[in-house]
């Protein structure tokens, strides 16, 4: 298994240099590995030229953008699909994307009231509707997957609605803007805010991976688990938190994108099985891979105009959405 960890690291890597070398500048393969070379070797050296500015301020980037956004939305979907017990979950299952969508709607009607940068105010509103499926959702402190299914629906059905009511009152630039946040894209990249950012994800990443092992037991049955010493109740309300917390940062970052955390899981179990110990990091990698992917696709297959990144990933999902529903029929 580690194996197969190792070569989708060599793959990803593989994916890095072709995303950095295609473009509406060609960059030859060759010269992309020099140039990285180079400026890991020898930063405080590298010369500024027409080169480098396109590789490392503006693709790489994007890049980075791309991955930690894919590996989010990957891992969250595995934790949904985890926490819920339905194979057919997603991040944006429970409204969060939705209220990150309206916050983010309202901050671009209402910038020069506001003065709220974009992607924090989505954040806020990714934030604020984490707080309010919980509340709906959860009943005498015990969380009821079924509960937080139906309050997410009824949340994200009533912002989706606003959303709608919102939009004829906008401007032409602020309708184009509105649109192609909510079909997500990797162009609004803030350089500086991006370390913290990525602590933020990672560290969140790496604390639901420590809930790998509680989550294994709980494949049995959640009465089984909390009879084997498991906190149930406790690993679902952090599991729901941490998950919910990635699905808002990767929304104020992208805007939605959807079905990454639907089929990413589903690959990795293919490849590794159920086991949350292997199936968490293979989520993170192959959702790092799948975004990037659909970013190459979205920004060279009618280059030089760019298409939006999720309606590359919808394109790629719906099909997998429907498989995968007649085949839970069938088993049924």
């Amino acid at each position: 298994m580690a194996v197969r960890l190792i070569l989708l690291l060599l793959l990803l890597a593989g994916m890095m240099g072709v995303a950095l070398s295609i473009g509406s500048t060609h960059i030859p393969l060759v010269t992309v590995l020099e140039s990285v070379s180079t400026r890991l070797t020898h930063p405080g050296e590298y010369p500024a030229s027409e080169t480098s500015t396109i590789l490392f301020s503006l693709r790489m980037p994007r890049i980075y953008l791309a991955m930690l956004v894919g590996m989010a939305l990957a891992v969250a979907g595995a934790s949904f699909q985890a926490l819920l017990r339905n194979p057919l979950a997603d991040p944006h299952i429970l409204g969060v994307s939705s209220g990150a969508a309206l916050a983010a709607i309202l901050s671009i009607a209402f910038a020069g009231q506001w003065g709220i940068p974009t992607p924090a105010a989505a954040f806020v509103g990714g934030l604020i509707t984490i707080v309010l499926v919980y509340t709906l959702g959860s009943r005498k402190g015990r969380v009821s997957a079924h509960t937080l299914i139906l309050a997410g629906i009824i949340v994200a059905s009533f912002f989706s609605s606003v959303i709608i009511f919102i939009q004829p009152f906008l401007s032409g630039g602020q309708l184009r803007e509105t649109t192609f946040w909510l079909t997500g894209n990797f162009n609004s990249v803030h350089v500086p805010s991006m370390k913290w950012i990525s602590l933020v994800t990672l560290t969140t990443v790496v604390l639901i991976y420590r809930f790998a092992g509680d989550l294994n037991v709980m494949l049995i049955g959640e009465q089984e688990a909390a009879h084997l010493g498991v906190p149930v109740e406790w690993v679902k309300r952090a599991i729901f938190v941490l998950a919910a917390l990635l699905t808002g940062l990767a929304v104020s970052l992208s805007g939605s994108i959807g079905f990454v955390g639907l089929i990413v899981p589903h690959i990795a179990r293919m490849l590794f099985g159920n086991d949350y110990r292997l199936l968490l990091p293979s989520t993170a990698i192959l959702g790092a891979m799948l975004t990037l992917l659909a970013d190459l696709i979205a920004r060279t297959i009618v280059a030089p105009t760019e298409l939006p990144v999720g309606a590359i990933t919808a394109l790629a999902g719906a099909p997998v959405f429907i498989y995968l529903l007649r085949r839970d029929r069938a088993e049924d």
